[in-house]
């Protein structure tokens, strides 16, 4: 969440420009958001879904420019949470609408709907909760990662030349699920205790090397199957935490 404050006081070139740094990213995934949009309107699906993700990584450096530079304030966050809403929420459901859902009728822009509005309680519950659910876990599948989901089904099934009513059903399927994960008390792990600024083994920069040349080697696929990945370890965490409590049974 970011933001500049405004002083009395003058202040320099350097100053101003760090303090507007942070408003520009999340003006960057705003901007995004609304391109995603229109894209989507003129058919040009795979462009629609890859400003979504360049939406996603916008919004992750916003936040992280603004603590790096002390700039966070409630405007910041009222401001990062109206363009996660179209960045995440309008865009990634009108896409699908677009793609997949048009003969469906009143299912398809139900499913739609759903993953609209599930984004929009995702935010407010989140705002509302932010200083009291522990930081390291998400409650609920994060928006970022909803869109991702959404959006990467559609880059790896037309990559494959595949066309949205072809998939329609499979499409309902995946934009019910993101939305109804969202909406969830699963816990989905934030890796906001992660901290670069520490050594790390060497293995993990060989890791990372590995990651980025597998992204590099097949963008849709393996960004897809990334996010699927993410959005169903928070299930796999808690049905482990769930049986777990069962062997243990009553203290």
């Amino acid at each position: 969440m970011n933001d500049f404050n405004l002083r009395k006081k003058p202040m320099n070139l350097r100053s101003r420009s760090i303090y507007l740094l942070p408003n520009l990213f999340t003006t960057g995934a705003l901007f995004a958001g609304f391109y995603a949009i229109v894209q989507a309107m003129n058919s040009k699906f795979e462009f629609a879904a890859v400003a979504i993700l360049i939406a996603m990584v916008l919004d992750g450096l916003d936040g992280r420019v603004a603590r790096m530079t002390h700039t966070q304030s409630e405007f910041g966050a009222e401001y990062d949470s109206l363009s996660d809403m179209v960045s995440f929420g309008v865009a990634p459901s009108l896409l699908m609408y677009e793609w997949a859902f048009r003969d469906l009728g009143k299912i398809g822009w139900f499913a739609a709907f759903i993953y609209c509005a599930s984004t929009a309680l995702r935010l407010a519950r989140f705002n509302t909760n932010i200083d009291v659910v522990d930081k390291r876990y998400f409650q609920g599948l994060p928006s970022p990662a909803a869109a991702a989901l959404v959006a990467g089904f559609v880059w790896v099934m037309g990559d494959y030349g595949f066309m949205g009513p072809d998939l329609k059903w499979q499409a309902v399927a995946i934009t019910v699920f993101a939305g109804l994960s969202m909406v969830s008390n699963v816990p989905f792990y934030s890796f906001k205790d992660f901290n670069m600024r520490k050594s790390v083994p060497f293995i993990a920069i060989v890791l990372l090397a590995v990651f980025f040349m597998l992204i590099s080697s097949y963008p849709p696929g393996v960004l897809f199957f990334l996010f699927m990945g993410y959005a169903l370890s928070g299930y796999v965490s808690w049905v482990f935490k769930l049986r777990r409590r069962t062997l243990q049974g009553p203290l």
